[in-house]
């Protein structure tokens, strides 16, 4: 079904990890469902998603709720449900390797050291899909865990913020326009 776009944002389920760095995934979702009108409460494939249209296209919001290293399964399940071809895919995480607040926008490519995105890519058999990253800055080895899982300090919350909005709005223009007008538009720095 070529007019079928899934769009997957990564986090942890439960109220313990929802506002940690590493959820920023669901936070996008969220702010999609609020921009499409799309509500991601339905329960289907172990996640929680939400059907609507936008531009023509069938729109299918996905937030897995497995933990972040096993998100795979659901994607794949969506992925065969829906005879997704994986172009119609895209998926938002949150990345140790970009600065705070920056985000980065990709048609595929390795897992880049992120577990749940090494999770689909094993799952589906193929890295061919968009992914969106946002950064949440990176940290030493031994501190590495503790910054993912832990929440955003008060200095950083408007740039992770205003990142949200931004990756919010780069999976829309994606939705309308595809992936190479969307690293065009979005791999800048944005303005301050």
């Amino acid at each position: 079904m070529a007019d079928v776009r899934l769009v997957v944002g990564l986090g942890n389920p439960g109220p313990e990890y929802a506002e940690t760095r590493h959820n920023l995934g669901f936070k996008v979702i969220e702010a999609l469902d609020e921009a499409l009108g799309i509500e991601v409460k339905q329960r289907k494939f172990n996640a929680r998603i939400g059907e609507g249209r936008h531009g023509g296209k069938k729109v299918i919001l996905m937030k897995p709720w497995t933990f972040m290293n096993r998100s795979g399964q659901a994607v794949a399940t969506a992925v065969g449900f829906y005879k997704l071809d994986v172009h119609g895919l895209m998926v938002v995480v949150d990345d140790m390797a970009l600065e705070t607040g920056t985000i980065r926008v990709r048609a595929g490519g390795s897992a880049g050291g992120h577990n749940g995105l090494a999770d689909i890519i094993e799952k589906l058999g193929t890295d061919a899909f968009a992914r969106c990253r946002v950064g949440i800055g990176a940290r030493p080895g031994d501190q590495a865990v503790g910054h993912v899982l832990g929440r955003p300090e008060s200095e950083e919350k408007p740039r992770l913020n205003r990142a949200i909005l931004r990756a919010r709005d780069a999976v829309l223009c994606w939705l309308d326009f595809g992936v190479d007008q969307t690293m065009n538009e979005f791999n800048r720095a944005p303005e301050q």
